[in-house]
């Protein structure tokens, strides 16, 4: 087997899968090319639609790859997505519908060029779980939370037709599918193409290759496919360690990434969560007592005449336009700061689980090389026992040998030295030569003396002894047979461990570099987030600003209060105020 290239798998001209292969699409591990050396294009982003000129997430921002070239086009939807221009996947609608089913449900209308295709939010689900599956290296991006169990028994049966909560999600999948489509390596997946293609059957591709080839255990297949199926053999021989198998010698690189990411995530759904809701919370109080407000200015004008009347009316339209601006920044600070907060908080959870993916194997990787070692050692004492019994039956066989011959030459002299006499006691009969003879036989063991029992054994010696007699077990042969059992078991742990040194090695590799990717892309898409709630800020401001201009017009031309003394009479009676009224605290000062 051929090692992989410690190479950047992020590469525009890797080889990808073509309609309906599983791995074709994956990083062509044969030929790994470094990623290119120039800068990264910054495209404007698209609005999602006239009315709303939002930033859309993700930002098209510095993380993003340039467009490569392909000429191996899988289906219409990967030639649209790889056509060189700032594509973006728009979900136009929300639904309620019961096809095929017998309840209703909320089916999201994807928009992606021409195609248009409808799903429900499970869908979504099983798409984002079978690319986590199919890429066990790659940061996928996160879809909406589901509803909690206590949304549904606050709101009970209208949980799923909540108008806020599903524009919400509409707009976090909307985001989730341009994730995708942006990324250089499952912007090429057939079976994304799949889902936006509104002519094929979901249900049909959940059931096809490559995702019924996928694996329950994901650390018991390849990294880089992991519905290769040829190496099975060799992945079941090893271990499945758990995410806090501590390691003999970590990666310092990937111990400061979990270190990071722990901080990370520990800011965001820490304080800067609770800020933001807590503040969400208090603009939202805001506006609605401006709005209850600006209704009592309004009902109080009808009550006024002349110049009063329309004073207090522009006034109360002031406090309206601060309600109405306060509802948009609401809105604003919603989708472009809270959604995208909340969603980053998802993606740190997200790294947590591909950095402990990458711990598994890294442990998987020394927990087979242990055993390894351990058999061989044990192989190397089964060789010994082995050689050590060999030497021991030469030996035997030499003595045996000797033996015999000395006892032959020691009966052939008594024979010699006893024919004469035979010769004299000719007179013998040979039926008395024949009881003496059988009178020195030794007496008959019984029908099996291998199963008797030795004096002074245990009964578990005993059980033992009577066991290994009644199979009639030969230890030279147990020996040989678990000698080639050991041999067979370290070629596979050979194997495996081959396998599991590759896969940490691909899996450091493609989890770093997507790290560096997801680096680039969280600071473009925090920059974008800050401007735009610096914006919204400043928009809310201005037309603020504007309204209460407006209302100060004609607080002004309200006329003087009717009990105002004159300007001279004012003089006389002491110092006044620039407003015109008098100065009271400089009355009590002067007397």
């Amino acid at each position: 087997m051929e090692p992989f290239e410690d190479e950047n798998p992020f590469d525009n001209d890797a080889n990808r899968r073509n309609s309906e292969q599983s791995s074709d699409s994956r990083v062509d591990l044969s030929e790994p090319v470094s990623p290119p050396s120039n800068g990264f294009s910054v495209v404007s982003p698209q609005p999602i639609s006239p009315s709303d000129a939002r930033p859309s997430f993700p930002s098209s921002g510095s993380h993003r790859l340039p467009q490569a070239y392909k000429s191996d086009y899988c289906c219409s939807r990967d030639h649209w997505l790889h056509s060189g221009e700032d594509v973006e996947i728009l979900i136009t609608d929300a639904q309620k519908t019961s096809l095929n089913s017998t309840s209703p449900y909320i089916t999201y209308i994807i928009k992606s060029g021409t195609a248009v295709a409808h799903h429900r939010y499970s869908e979504f689900e099983s798409l984002r779980s079978s690319l986590v599956k199919l890429y066990p290296t790659l940061i996928i991006a996160p879809i909406p939370s589901k509803q909690t169990i206590g949304d549904y028994a606050v709101k009970q049966a209208k949980a799923k037709e909540d108008t806020a909560m599903i524009a919400s999600r509409k707009r976090m999948l909307q985001t989730f599918l341009n994730r995708v489509a942006r990324h250089p390596i499952l912007s090429n997946e057939h079976v994304f193409h799949r889902f936006l293609d509104g002519e094929v059957s979901w249900s049909e591709v959940l059931h096809s290759p490559p995702v019924s080839l996928l694996p329950k255990n994901i650390l018991k297949a390849p990294s880089h496919n992991p519905t290769d199926t040829t190496t099975a053999i060799a992945y079941a021989a090893l271990p499945t360690p758990s995410a806090s198998h501590p390691l003999r010698r970590p990666d310092q690189r990937f111990l400061d990434s979990e270190v990071f990411t722990n901080k990370f995530a520990a800011h965001l759904s820490g304080p800067m969560e609770k800020v933001t809701r807590r503040s969400m919370k208090r603009w939202s109080d805001f506006a609605q007592d401006h709005a209850e407000l600006g209704a009592a200015l309004n009902g109080f004008s009808l009550n006024e005449s002349e110049q009063l009347s329309t004073a207090i009316e522009r006034t109360g339209q002031a406090i309206d336009t601060t309600y109405m601006s306060t509802t948009r920044l609401l809105q604003e600070l919603e989708q472009t700061w809270a959604e995208p907060l909340h969603e980053y908080s998802q993606f740190a959870s997200i790294i947590k689980k591909l950095l402990s993916y990458r711990h598994q194997k890294h442990a998987q990787c020394e927990l087979t090389q242990d055993s390894l070692e351990s058999k061989r050692e044990q192989l190397e004492e089964l060789e010994k026992s082995e050689r050590e019994a060999r030497r021991l039956e030469e030996a035997l066989g030499r003595g045996r040998g000797e033996g015999l011959s000395a006892s032959r030459i020691q009966a052939e002299d008594s024979e010699r030295t006893a024919q004469p006499e035979q010769t004299d006691d000719t007179d013998v009969e040979p039926q008395t030569l024949a009881q003496e003879q059988s009178s020195y036989l030794p007496p008959h063991p019984g029908p099996n003396p291998a199963r008797r029992r030795a004096p002074g054994m245990g009964l578990l010696s005993a059980l033992s002894y009577t066991l290994h007699g009644m199979m009639d077990v030969d230890p030279e042969t147990a020996r040989r047979n678990s000698i080639s059992k050991t041999r067979e078991t370290i070629s596979h742990l050979e194997d495996a461990q081959h396998l599991a040194a590759q896969d940490l090695k691909y899996a450091s590799s493609t989890i770093q570099a997507d790290l560096d990717r997801f680096q680039r892309q969280k600071v473009a898409d925090l920059r974008e987030m800050a401007i735009t709630m610096a914006r919204a800020h400043r928009d809310w401001c201005k037309k603020n600003l504007e309204a209460w201009e407006e209302a100060k017009k004609e607080v002004t031309h309200i006329p003087d209060h009717p009990n105002r003394l004159p300007e001279g009479a004012a003089s006389a009676t002491g110092p006044t105020s620039p407003n015109g009224r008098r100065d009271s605290t400089a009355t009590v000062n002067g007397r």
